[in-house]
């Protein structure tokens, strides 16, 4: 029978230092593995926290572009609404009750006149049996010549009395503007050219129109 063979302390240490090496390697290896893995993952998640910061940036970008218009609009629609409130300011007091009632009444007077004389042209002639009038003691014998002898009452002629058209536009002029706002009041749905349209016929038979004045003046001394 064979002599059985003692173990070798130092063959033993041996093994065992190989083992623990051994044993070393590996959880070396395992762990550069789980780094790896940590560190592909680490990868991913910057990626993704970049992409979200960069939503979260144009996000805000275009909050910013939204307030920005919003602060614009809010500015532009305050501009407007003071230029509408200085535009009322400077507009010329409304006429008053009393006003508009006496300027209503001589527009019935005037159209109950036109419904009865269909003015056809413009600017009328005058009628053909006027052969002379009188103003002021001075004779003419047209409205033109009755016009111009028209003066202040120092008997001098002024610029608009020397010229009869001029006197003529004037007055239209000052009539279209006092019946300009009563007839709009009156016709709302009327444009400005019907409006003037009415005002011209009715200025045929107004009291402020010089040819009407020249035959007032000429009917009373006769």
């Amino acid at each position: 029978m064979p002599k059985k063979l003692g173990t070798c302390p130092k063959s033993l240490e041996a093994r065992q230092r190989r083992a623990e090496k051994k044993k070393e390697e590996k959880e070396k290896k395992e762990r550069e593995i789980e780094e790896a893995y940590w560190k592909d993952n680490d990868k991913h998640v910057n990626k993704k926290l970049q992409r979200k910061d960069e939503r979260d940036e144009k996000r805000q970008e275009q909050l910013d572009k939204k307030k920005e218009k919003e602060r614009l609009y809010a500015q532009e629609l305050a501009e407007i609404k003071s230029a509408k409130a200085s535009a009322v300011k400077s507009q010329p007091n409304k006429l008053t009750q009393a006003q508009i009632a006496s300027a209503r009444e001589a527009l019935n007077e005037q159209l109950a006149s036109l419904s009865k004389k269909q003015t056809k042209n413009e600017m009328e002639e005058l009628p053909p049996n006027v052969n002379r009038m009188e103003v002021d003691g001075l004779e003419a014998r047209n409205v033109e010549e009755a016009i111009a002898v028209l003066s202040t009452n120092d008997g001098s002629t002024t610029d608009l009395d020397r010229h009869p058209e001029r006197r003529l536009k004037a007055a239209y002029a000052a009539y279209e503007e006092k019946m300009m706002p009563v007839l709009r009041e009156e016709n709302p749905g009327l444009r400005n050219s019907q409006l003037k349209q009415m005002i011209f016929k009715m200025f045929q038979t107004a009291p402020e129109n010089p040819k009407n004045q020249a035959f007032g003046v000429y009917n009373a001394k006769n």
